[in-house]
């Protein structure tokens, strides 16, 4: 632990050593939404402010008492900064000590961002995917694109993923990458259509559009598929939304809140919360035909369930630089 009077100031490279597995990460994420779904969490809704069209920048606080967790994320995604050699998504996490509110630790938030969100695609799919899927489609072959094949690699038999971007270069580049970090075969597809049919797993993970144009059609979503679209609803079409046979999220009250702010214009008035299907409240997956679908928002309750994790992982190694509060 720091010294009284003192912060912990953790960089990318320093949250990246600290070693956090994505098994560790993926049962963090279950056991807080369990702890979600029992009510034992606090979460107010994310607000935001929004620099330029469909680029955002959001405070989103919460605490896990189980987990002694409180702080908060600073986070933005700005679309445009792909074209200028930065990350999209992008932000810091604060972590406080839970009994004096005295802040622990300042860390980069995009590590924890990219494998948390993979996580909850993990965690959700865990309930509402067939237990044998095998082939995961993949629309946007950016950080998302790869996380979230990381994360149902751990829980999932998969043996091929079909990949498809606007820009062809990153597609061959996720593809090299998936290969040989991950060991599975990649099959570059041409269009949003081959990367959709014939998929147990979809992930859709391009920017957040609040008027997309979306292009996924409701019969190329096959019978028994679990969809996770990363990317709110900017490549699915509503009839889709509309006539999948459970529509979750990771936060109802979040969905409604941002729907409220002009997004999700198509999304059903249906909605099922994570938090209550792993509290066992709510039924997962009930038929091998069923067609289900995750649209989770990414939770600052995810952060606070991995930040602790890389904390202390850091602390043990001697890393990052102790700051004078």
């Amino acid at each position: 632990m720091m010294s009284e009077g003192s912060i912990l100031y953790l960089a990318r490279t320093d949250v990246e050593k600290a070693g956090v597995a994505m098994p560790d990460i993926i049962r963090a994420l279950e056991d807080m939404f369990l702890e979600k779904g029992m009510g034992r969490t606090e979460m107010p809704p994310k607000i935001g402010i929004h620099p330029r069209p469909d680029a955002f920048i959001h405070a989103m606080p919460a605490y896990i008492p189980k987990f002694a967790s409180a702080g908060l994320k600073w986070g933005g995604g700005f679309p445009e900064n792909t074209g200028r050699g930065l990350p999209y998504i992008s932000g810091l996490i604060v972590l406080n000590d839970a009994e004096t509110g005295i802040p622990l630790c300042v860390m980069d938030a995009s590590w924890i961002t990219a494998k948390r969100t993979g996580a909850a695609t993990a965690v959700a799919a865990n309930r509402l995917a067939r237990a044998g899927s095998e082939v995961v489609g993949v629309l946007g072959c950016g950080v998302q694109g790869f996380s979230n094949v990381e994360a149902l690699l751990c829980l999932f038999p998969l043996r091929r993923i079909k990949a498809f971007d606007l820009l062809a270069t990153a597609a061959s580049s996720y593809a090299d990458r998936v290969r040989a970090e991950l060991g599975l075969a990649v099959d570059v597809v041409s269009s949003p259509e081959a990367a959709v049919r014939g998929s147990d797993i979809v992930v859709t993970a391009g920017p957040l559009l609040k008027d997309p144009n979306p292009v996924i059609e409701d019969d190329w979503f096959d019978p028994g598929a679990f969809a996770s679209p990363v990317d709110y609803d900017s490549y699915w079409k509503p009839a889709v939304l509309q006539n999948v046979d459970k529509f979750c999220t990771d936060d109802v009250a979040q969905m409604r809140h941002t729907k409220t702010l002009g997004y999700f214009k198509g999304i059903p008035d249906r909605i099922i919360d994570l938090g209550d299907i792993v509290s066992g409240k709510v039924p997962g997956r009930e038929r091998e035909d069923e067609r289900t679908m995750s649209m989770n928002l990414g939770l600052a309750l995810d952060d606070m369930a991995v930040a602790p994790l890389v904390y202390r992982a850091a602390v043990a190694r001697g890393l990052g630089i102790p700051l004078q509060l």
